[in-house]
């Protein structure tokens, strides 16, 4: 990748977040698309080239990252695909289950590499559990309960972000995250119910039905003084349950049927 030139689309918290990230990497990242009227960039101190046409951005580039607004991350996508340029995309991809797979497809035919932020994989504790769950660990998974408790976002307030039709409110946004890492553990899902609370400090419970017969309960919430943010985990199997709070010390534990027997994962230090 050092030698690839990358491009940011969207100039706002998480293109800043995605730009130190590649700069930690040492990446030539080369250039930012703006919108033609945008003010505030975020990314003021990145030494890229600005660009406000997405061809000539195109291209500058190798590498696409898309960190628009959600309601954004199809059109954009779509010209990379055209393009021939590898795609990362932030999450949720897009807010419509149709766009969404023939998006996908769109990158399938055309042999590109495609990828959706979802940073939950790469987490140290939810990829641990997961390589316990994945060899058997607790023999087979059939409850999943996932929980991710926050306060509002300030940059929600009086932007695209507070419009659910823009952003997808709490589902979309927020518990994106464990909804993706619900089908990572139980596999691919065959039914879907959701209930939440309307507005900007909303809080949310989806059931997931896998196919595989295991269910998974999953909260969100907008709900919570600041500055809360607690992520909670707990993985029944037939032989055992896997679990942590962001609030304990040990974050992850096993508990096994044999009696009280505590496994350590090697993340407790």
């Amino acid at each position: 990748m050092k030698n690839r030139k990358v491009g940011i689309i969207g100039s706002g918290f998480m293109a800043s977040i995605h730009a130190a990230a590649w700069l930690s990497l040492n990446v030539d990242l080369t250039a930012v698309l703006l919108r033609c009227e945008q003010s505030d960039d975020s990314l003021a101190s990145v030494p890229a080239r600005r660009f406000t046409d997405l061809a000539a951005f195109l291209d500058a580039v190798d590498v696409v990252d898309v960190c628009t607004p959600t309601h954004l991350h199809a059109v954009f996508a779509r010209a990379a695909a055209a393009a021939g340029k590898p795609t990362i995309c932030e999450k949720p991809l897009v807010l419509d289950s149709a766009e969404g797979v023939g998006l996908v497809e769109t990158f399938a035919a055309a042999g590109i590499p495609l990828f959706v932020a979802h940073v939950l994989r790469f987490g140290r504790e939810y990829a641990a559990i997961r390589d316990v769950v994945s060899v058997g660990g607790i023999g087979v998974p059939a409850v999943v309960r996932l929980s991710r408790l926050s306060f509002a976002p300030k940059r929600a307030q009086g932007s695209w972000f507070a419009d659910p039709a823009k952003s997808g409110g709490i589902e979309f946004d927020l518990m994106i995250h464990d909804l993706d890492y619900a089908r990572w553990i139980a596999g691919e899902v065959a039914s879907v119910y959701s209930k939440s609370t309307s507005g900007g400090d909303g809080h949310a419970i989806t059931v997931l039905t896998h196919r595989s017969g295991a269910i998974s309960h999953v909260e969100g919430s907008w709900s919570n003084p600041a500055p809360v943010f607690r992520e909670i985990v707990e993985i029944t199997g037939s032989t055992g349950v896997i679990g942590f709070c962001s609030d304990d010390t040990a974050p992850v534990t096993i508990r096994l049927h044999r009696g009280s027997e505590e496994i350590s994962t090697g993340l407790d230090e």
